[in-house]
């Protein structure tokens, strides 16, 4: 999701930085490293579930509500 694999595109990777930013002032809480090991969506809503201690209902409709508001191109 935010992590960077290698070989990706000028593009692909400020996409990712900017999505970064934008998880990292939703939820304070998400380091640099965070953002860095985080592959997918069901990662970062483990991550937003365990660090805000909420059900996972809650977690999984946050991290929905987030994803939705991210450009796509």
């Amino acid at each position: 999701m935010f992590g960077y694999r290698g070989g990706e595109s000028p593009a692909i990777l400020a996409r990712k930085k900017a999505a970064m930013r934008s998880a990292q002032l939703r939820w304070p809480f998400l380091t640099n490293f965070d953002c860095s090991t985080i592959r997918n969506e069901l990662q970062l809503r483990a991550l937003v579930q365990t660090r805000m201690s909420v059900p996972e209902k809650v977690a999984n409709i946050d991290v929905q509500k987030w994803n939705l508001q991210q450009p796509i191109a």
